[in-house]
């Protein structure tokens, strides 16, 4: 049986500048509660960080489709949101796309 692809998903990792790490997390959590009320097609946003170094942070999202997908990048918060997010890090972030498998 070949397994059917569904669901875009990624997994992008962020290091934040010590000093933007407040800053980072109150943008994220704008992001998250603006993905969830405006984006039906979102299934899971969500920042996480860790716990043996606090300028590391993964942040893991699903969307039901690649239409979705494209829905996230070109909705109007994103484009405000996004540019601050990534004047944070210390580096460049890091994404991998990722298919849910049926």
């Amino acid at each position: 049986m070949t397994a059917r692809n569904s669901g875009k998903s990624f997994i992008a990792q962020l290091r934040t500048l010590p000093e933007k790490r407040g800053e980072l997390i109150a943008l994220q959590t704008e992001l998250k509660k603006l993905v969830f009320a405006q984006e039906p097609g979102a299934l899971v946003y969500e920042l996480f960080q860790s716990e043996e170094d606090p300028d590391l942070f993964q942040c893991i999202a699903t969307f039901r489709d690649d239409a979705a997908f494209e829905t996230h990048m070109h909705i109007d918060f994103h484009d405000r949101l996004v540019p601050p997010i990534l004047a944070c890090l210390a580096e460049d972030m890091k994404i991998t796309f990722y298919r849910s498998l049926d």
